[in-house]
């Protein structure tokens, strides 16, 4: 093990998130040069990464330069770095995980591979305001999404004071949520952002996840105390606010923990969620477990207690509809991934082959 990490102040490293398993990871390299630090920003090729003693901008090793998204730092990583350049990824306690932007619907590589938006996490708070903003549905699929990285959920409720009565948006959630914590929070009543602020314990990272314009980079700004992220005003004619955050920085907080805002999602597509579709949809899951058929689909089979639940007004149609549609999304995704596999392996043996002709032919003509 590196012995100019001994020498470090432990209580350094831990207040970034270090763990043990990070420690057992680092203490298998072989490379005693090599020093462990974490990414807290990303400009393009520029990585800014923070250890134990000082922060500063880093490069990536030449061979590591071309490797794709899922071996490429992102915000949140730990890395191990010798003179400014980072040399390894130290592999994740979890990845923030979604189809790659604009590839919903699409066959392409990129939707395949999905794209790693953060590193790392404790929780992810889905950040939702009482306004134009409020969408069940699209709360959903943040909730698949977190849940099939195997991260904790949480949902914020911006813009309370807006709302004469908040508490029945609150119970709105509550009802597709199942457990998950739900906090109405105006961002100048510092009692509500109290609650918010005890997930900012030291060494805790949080991640934000939210439309434009639903109060992400102000709810940074309120807990911090200060103006760290910049804001702007929401479309009253549309209720779309625009896009403030454009990069995922690490906003290290008054309290002791860490926050990764992220710029406003335009779509949720999925890469691999059907465990996070089954968790999300609890009580669908529930049902279905008393249904007739093993292989039910709850559309239209008889002795289907999801049918049933719907009929007694137990469950509502428009909840079973979200399910069914994030299903038949997650049927079509591992269709498509597995004739991308095929069709990637057939271009590669091309390729391979092309070169082999290549060298033959520049054989024969020597």
């Amino acid at each position: 093990m590196n012995s100019e990490f001994n020498s470090w102040n432990d209580d350094s490293l831990v207040s970034l998130g270090w763990n043990q398993d990070f420690q057992n990871y680092f203490e298998l390299q072989e490379d005693n040069s090599l020093t462990p630090a974490r990414v807290i920003g990303i400009n393009k090729n520029l990585f800014q990464i923070r250890g134990p003693v000082q922060k500063c901008l880093a490069t990536l090793a030449g061979r590591m330069a071309h490797q794709g998204n899922g071996v490429r730092p992102v915000t949140g990583d730990w890395v191990l770095v010798r003179d400014k350049v980072i040399h390894h990824v130290l592999p994740r306690r979890n990845a923030l995980t979604r189809g790659a932007a604009g590839s919903r619907g699409k066959n392409t590589e990129a939707a395949q591979t999905g794209q790693v938006i953060a590193a790392n996490l404790d929780t992810v708070f889905i950040v939702c305001g009482l306004d134009r903003d409020f969408n069940l549905r699209r709360m959903e699929r943040y909730l698949s999404l977190i849940y099939n990285c195997g991260i904790n959920p949480a949902i914020v409720l911006t813009k309370a004071d807006i709302q004469q009565d908040p508490e029945p948006f609150k119970e709105e959630v509550e009802g597709i949520a199942f457990g998950v914590p739900v906090f109405l929070v105006s961002l100048y009543d510092r009692a509500c952002l109290d609650l918010v602020a005890d997930y900012l314990k030291p060494g805790k990272t949080i991640a934000l996840l939210g439309s434009s314009g639903a109060g992400k980079s102000t709810l940074v700004n309120r807990l911090s105390g200060r103006e760290i992220q910049a804001t702007s005003q929401v479309s009253q004619s549309l209720g779309k606010g625009r896009h403030t955050t454009t990069s995922r920085d690490m906003v290290f907080m008054p309290q002791g923990g860490m926050v990764i805002d992220n710029p406003g999602i335009r779509e949720i597509a999925f890469w691999d969620t059907q465990n996070g579709v089954r968790s999300a949809f609890p009580e669908i899951e529930a049902l279905a477990g008393g249904c007739r058929f093993t292989d039910c689909t709850h559309t239209h089979e008889p002795g289907c207690r999801v049918l049933e639940a719907v009929a007694d007004q137990k469950l509502g149609q428009d909840r079973l509809d979200a399910y069914h549609k994030m299903k038949r999304e997650m049927d079509f995704l591992g269709q498509r991934q597995e004739k991308s596999a095929d069709r990637l392996e057939k271009e590669r043996w091309k390729e391979v082959s092309l070169k082999v002709r290549g060298i033959k032919k520049g054989r024969k003509y020597r």
